[in-house]
């Protein structure tokens, strides 16, 4: 019945919270802090509030309020009459507590600590996408989707309030976000408004799935074959990266699972090295760094066991790589602005793209 149970002072603090099923983001009381601006006083905050996912039930006792939340039509006043006997053991329960929290110890915000102090204030976001890709063996890209995360590392004394904006959110979906995050800004306003925890942690993470988005970084010209009552085939790969990329390609990394058939292959790297397991028929090409005016190849002769049929299917070549100051999606930070402290930080954005499962057909 009742999702998650949310406890608000006067001055609009979240001091206490309890889930029963998942936990509902706190970003879900912005409805109610709405509803109590426009009220007259506190006593005549709506009981019952409707959202676009839940209702929010309160009562207001002993200057707080109690907000339950809920996901599906109930008897309100049976929410009503349960939030009241909550009270009245929270009242028993609290009646020997002091009120003020540990000074340097405690604050209302639950992920973050008061009185954080550093010589150098700093904040740094590290946009990480991956892109998972299947290109077919005449290079049309079959399936293209992007997870990408933003890592934080804040470093900032007091009690800053953030803002990060992006020049081009509306790309971004399915996405998934700390607790800190202010969901109802980033619904109206595409904005990432939050008072920050103290140190490492993840920002959001995020999908990107309309392929006509996902840009392809590399291409893979090949042509490997095995004849027909033959004991060799050939092997012959070339890595190179898309024009309109305009950053290095790096860390290039391919893998291929050869037939069961293969003894073992003789090939020439014009760039790297390669290495060819004969008792799992793996074949690793450590690339490096494309240079686009020489573009790495690899090729040669593939022996095979003598009498052995012919190989039903061509392998697949599984491709890694990075590329720095990145981000493939296209998503770009446009600024960060801090409220509530008067120091100026260290701000910076570092991008990066890597291939999670990148599969050539061939």
């Amino acid at each position: 019945m009742i999702h998650s149970l949310f406890l608000i002072n006067c001055s609009g603090d979240i001091f206490l919270e309890k889930h029963w099923k998942s936990v509902v983001s706190q970003s879900v009381c912005d409805y109610f802090f709405e509803a109590q601006e426009k009220a007259i006083d506190v006593e005549n905050v709506p009981p019952v509030i409707s959202t676009p996912h839940h209702y929010l039930i309160s009562i207001y006792r002993d200057k707080i309020f109690f907000v339950s939340v809920i996901q599906t039509e109930v008897p309100p006043l049976f929410v009503i009459e349960f939030l009241h006997r909550v009270a009245d053991t929270f009242q028993v329960c609290s009646s020997n507590v002091g009120d003020t929290l540990p000074t340097g110890q405690l604050s209302n915000i639950p992920w973050r600590r008061a009185g954080v102090k550093y010589t150098n204030n700093e904040a740094y976001f590290d946009v990480i996408e991956e892109i998972d890709a299947i290109i077919d063996k005449s290079g049309s890209t079959v399936f293209a989707e992007i997870q990408g995360v933003i890592d934080s590392c804040i470093k900032l004394s007091g009690m800053p309030d953030l803002s990060l904006s992006f020049m081009n959110p509306r790309l971004l979906d399915d996405v998934s976000f700390h607790p800190c995050i202010r969901f109802k800004r980033w619904e109206s306003e595409r904005v990432l408004s939050f008072i920050p925890p103290d140190g490492n942690f993840r920002l959001i993470s995020y999908r990107v799935s309309s392929q006509n988005l996902v840009a392809i970084p590399v291409y893979v010209k090949h042509m490997i074959s095995f004849k027909e009552n033959s004991s060799s085939g050939r092997f012959d790969v070339t890595i190179g990266p898309k024009q309109n990329m305009g950053k290095t390609v790096e860390g290039v990394v391919m893998t291929v699972h050869m037939p069961k058939a293969v003894l073992n292959m003789n090939l020439t790297a014009t760039q790297g090295s390669y290495t060819f397991d004969p008792v799992t028929k793996v074949l690793t090409w450590d690339v490096g760094k494309i240079t686009p005016q020489k573009l790495p190849n690899l090729k040669g002769i593939v022996n095979l066991q003598s009498g052995a049929p012919k190989p039903e299917e061509n392998p697949s070549l599984n491709i890694q790589f990075k590329i720095q100051q990145l981000a493939i999606s296209g998503l770009k930070v446009n600024r960060l602005d801090m409220y509530g402290e008067k120091y100026k930080p260290f701000k910076g954005v570092k991008y990066i793209t890597k291939a999670g499962k990148f599969q050539v057909r061939t």
